[in-house]
């Protein structure tokens, strides 16, 4: 039993819904997405709310029902809603600035970094230090985040490096510390 697809989803105020054949579509004030259906699932609208139910109880089927659901549910909280990821820049001259559409940033190599966003996906840099990436699709959000998290993962020892905004560094001891506490 699928909990996740059993569950309804709740269509909020604004977003339009057709489903045509295997295909939802899917508007609202922030844009609009398409969800494909796969075979063995089916989506019905009844006064405002998306039912999914599947057609057997086959492992497969039962795996495509709450990734259905829950994919028409990230499409629907995108198009009315959007989704925010935050990230902050930890380190001495580490920064951040934004030419045009793009990001650059210098992380102490030796060039500065640029990195595009994706369609659909805004960046934004309120001070040196932080990058707001905002859209209505939750996959590219989550991949432009990811981009500019790589080009300096924080490191163990002293966090420098880009982390997401609340994220906790495990942090690990120096050889100086480990050699005092030997003697």
């Amino acid at each position: 039993m699928s909990r996740i697809g059993n569950k309804h989803i709740q269509i909020p105020e604004g977003v339009t819904i057709s489903i045509n054949g295997n295909t939802v579509d899917i508007k609202g004030k922030l844009g609009d997405d398409k969800v494909i259906i796969p075979a063995g699932i089916a989506v019905k609208n009844e006064n405002g709310v998306l039912i999914c139910t599947r057609a057997n109880e086959e492992k497969h089927t039962k795996q495509l029902h709450g990734t259905t659901r829950a994919l028409i549910n990230n499409a629907i909280v995108g198009v009315s809603k959007g989704y925010v990821k935050k990230l902050e820049i930890v380190g001495i001259g580490f920064k951040a600035n934004m030419k045009g559409k793009d990001i650059v940033l210098h992380l102490g190599y030796s060039h500065a970094i640029t990195i595009s966003p994706l369609e659909g996906v805004t960046l934004k840099c309120p001070s040196d230090t932080d990058i707001e990436i905002s859209g209505n699709d939750k996959f590219k959000v989550g991949e432009v985040a990811a981009l500019i998290r790589a080009q300096r993962k924080p490191e163990p020892y002293g966090g420098k490096g880009v982390k997401y905004k609340g994220e906790h560094i495990l942090r690990k001891e120096g050889k100086r510390a480990a050699a005092t506490k030997a003697k």
